[in-house]
């Protein structure tokens, strides 16, 4: 069956695998996956992500999860921007998420980037989740 939204799946599965304190989580790969997936590592709420690759273009990531004192460093992260529902966002209203504690990551013409690079750069885009 098809997945009709594969990042929104990926976010499950690690809000899924934390609550289980999982030091690891695979899930089909793709490349807004590993895009997301390098925003999060860069900003520290993953260890880190390898990509397994089986053939037929087909390939997988096990996403290595952090915690910090027994507790997951991702306390929150939630998809924004649905299939059914695209959410953007200029620069001058982007949204910042608990006081600039969390990021929000943007689908920019510049690449995909956190909500702080987005400013740097002067792009909006598209809003495609957030984390705490």
């Amino acid at each position: 069956m098809a997945m009709n939204d594969p990042l929104g799946d990926m976010l499950t599965r690690i809000r899924n695998a934390q609550m289980r304190r999982k030091t690891k989580v695979s899930t089909p790969g793709s490349r807004i996956r590993a895009n997301v997936l390098d925003v999060l590592q860069e900003e520290g709420y993953i260890r880190g992500y390898s990509s397994t690759d089986y053939g037929n273009g087909r390939t997988e990531f096990e996403i290595e999860l952090k915690y910090h004192d027994g507790q997951p460093v991702i306390r929150e992260i939630e998809r924004v921007s649905k299939p059914g529902r695209r959410v953007y966002a200029a620069v001058s209203s982007m949204p910042r998420v608990a006081n600039g504690l969390g990021i929000t990551i943007m689908s920019t013409p510049k690449g995909v980037m956190a909500d702080h690079a987005a400013r740097e750069n002067n792009v909006g885009g598209e809003v495609l989740c957030k984390v705490f």
